[in-house]
């Protein structure tokens, strides 16, 4: 796992293919507003059925999860002047989760696949989106 941080607060969390500790361990902290984590277990294990309750939350902001399918990308992470201020590349079986800090994205190889997860509800792009 790796942890940008951007004026001593964790930004974004990068978690490589070859990093998964065995059981469930989440990686993003839990007052985040998106959880994220791996699961790691071997044949036969069972997970208890569960359903989610109603239980209303204040959120502020939305966050994002990238998972890299197929392919390699480059995230760019941008500070307050909208300036890079580190580059990070995501391959096959990567993820990133960006939890606060201006984002971009380069696709590096032919076919890239990506999965990308937003905590919702949307609204529009001009309320959650500040383009850099």
């Amino acid at each position: 796992m790796k942890i940008i941080e951007y004026k001593s607060k964790t930004v974004a969390i990068i978690h490589k293919q070859e990093k998964w500790k065995e059981g469930l361990d989440f990686i993003t902290p839990n007052e985040t507003f998106i959880q994220a984590g791996t699961w790691f277990y071997n044949e036969g294990k069972s997970l208890r059925s569960h359903r989610h309750k109603l239980y209303e939350r204040k959120v502020l902001q939305t966050q994002e999860v990238v998972v890299v399918m197929e392919g390699s990308m480059r995230i760019n992470f941008y500070d307050d002047a909208n300036d890079i201020f580190q580059k990070e590349i995501v391959s096959k079986g990567d993820f990133c989760v960006i939890l606060d800090v201006g984002h971009g994205y380069e696709i590096l190889s032919e076919n890239t696949k990506i999965i990308e997860v937003k905590n919702g509800p949307f609204l529009s792009v001009e309320l959650d989106k500040e383009l850099i």
